[in-house]
Formats: structure tokens, C-alpha cells, sequence
């Protein structure tokens, strides 16, 4: 039996550059796919939210001199486009899936409400949903805690290349070591950057609980979903 029913998965979209410096890896690209479906041909129900930094990220171009409304609005077309890159790896292995925007972008996708996405998750569909928030200002770890509570998910998993959250990060300090389990309080009083922190106090006003844990091995999201303990949970 799966711990979980319905989930909301955060991807980066850094993560679908595999080892490439900017863009899709395709090859990456169809791990993800692969392990999607197989935890939905258990019967998981999978709502997906992708960011899009690997083409295009909101705060560097203001930093660059962008304006930062129209920075953002071109970091969710950039969540599109990876939103439509996973949708088609998932169709090209037999996966129904349906992608929704956050703005009106008929027929790109499908304008998102929370009621047509549980239909298409109680359908069997994976729902890709696109677009952050549809508002500048707000990233799409914000975006993710939204989709989750509105679609009434049993818990938001983080998909990222390192295996949970830890006292420092790992790539730079060698002692730094992982919590099994942390609360959104602790989150907030170490400042470690596990997502932003409207999308932390959104997750824990509405008690939507985090996994943070490592996608890029394939066979991980299964685990998750079979209560294995890896990665970290926020609670």
C-alpha cells in the first residue's frame, strides 16, 4: 500500500538539465517520466509543479536590469515550456497527463481551477500545472504550496539532487548533517533555504507536510511513496 494518495511534486527546473549547463536533458527528462508512472500505475494520484530556472529565472533579470514584472512573467513561460517537455515524455510512454497554466493559454494548456484538476487526477491523469502562481513576485515553491492545499494533497514532495535538508549545504561543507525530520518552525529559526518562506508559512498554516528528497536517483519518488524513510520531512 502507498503512504500517500494524492501528492503534489515539486520539480527544479535545473534538475531536467541533468549534466548539461542550460536546457532540457532528454535523458533526464525520461527517468522522471519513468519514475511518474510507475507510481501512478499504482494508483497515486500525481499533481506536478516545475519551476523553470533552467531557461529562465524572474530575480536574475532584474538583476540583469530586466523589469522584475516582466522578468517573472518570463520565468513562467519558461515553466510552461518544461511543463509541456514532461508532459510529452509522459504521453511517449503511455502515461495519460494533462498540462493546466496558471494563465489563460488555450490551447497550450488548460486554464487551471482546483475542481478540473481533481477530475483529471481521479481520472487517472497526471496533472502538470504550469505557470507559478500566474502573479509576478512569487516563486514556484510558492506555486507549489498553493496547487498542493488546493487540490487537497496528502503531502508536497521536493524533488532535488541532494537526498534531504541538512545543517549547511552539503556540496559545500563536508560536516554538515542531515535531519530525518525538522519542523517549518526550525526551517525558519536556522535559515535553511529548503523553499522560500511564504511557501514554507503556506505549507504549515494549512499543515500540508514536505519530503524533501533526492529525484535524480532513479527509484526514489517510489520509495517515498512506499513510506521508506529517505530524504527529510518538514511537519
Amino acid at each position: 500500500m502507498s503512504k500517500y494518495n494524492r501528492i503534489l511534486l515539486k520539480l527544479s527546473g535545473e534538475s531536467l538539465m541533468g549534466d548539461q549547463g542550460y536546457g532540457i536533458d532528454s535523458v533526464r527528462l525520461g527517468q522522471y517520466a519513468e519514475q511518474i508512472m510507475a507510481i501512478a500505475s499504482k494508483g497515486v494520484q500525481v499533481a506536478i509543479v516545475i519551476g523553470g530556472g533552467n531557461i529562465f529565472r524572474g530575480l536574475q533579470g532584474a538583476a540583469k536590469g530586466f523589469d522584475r514584472v516582466k522578468g517573472d512573467q518570463m520565468g513562467m513561460l519558461a515553466t510552461v515550456i518544461n511543463s509541456l517537455a514532461l508532459s510529452s515524455a509522459l504521453e511517449a510512454i503511455g502515461q495519460p497527463v494533462k498540462v493546466f497554466t496558471a494563465i489563460n493559454m488555450y490551447p497550450i494548456g488548460e486554464y487551471y481551477s482546483n475542481r478540473v484538476a481533481i477530475e483529471a487526477l481521479e481520472k487517472g491523469c497526471v496533472a502538470i500545472i504550469a505557470g507559478g502562481t500566474g502573479n509576478p513576485f512569487f516563486t514556484t515553491d510558492t506555486g507549489s504550496a498553493l496547487r498542493g492545499i488546493e487540490i487537497k494533497a496528502d503531502v508536497m514532495l521536493k524533488g532535488t539532487r541532494v537526498d534531504g535538508i541538512y545543517t549547511a549545504d552539503p556540496e559545500k561543507d563536508p560536516t554538515a548533517t542531515k535531519f530525518d525530520s525538522i519542523t517549518y518552525d526550525e526551517v525558519y529559526t536556522r535559515g535553511l533555504k529548503v523553499m522560500d518562506l511564504t511557501a514554507t508559512a503556506l505549507c504549515k498554516e494549512n499543515g500540508l507536510p514536505i519530503v524533501v528528497f533526492d529525484m535524480d536517483t532513479p527509484g526514489n519518488l517510489a520509495k517515498v511513496i512506499d513510506g521508506e524513510n529517505i530524504g527529510t520531512t518538514v511537519y
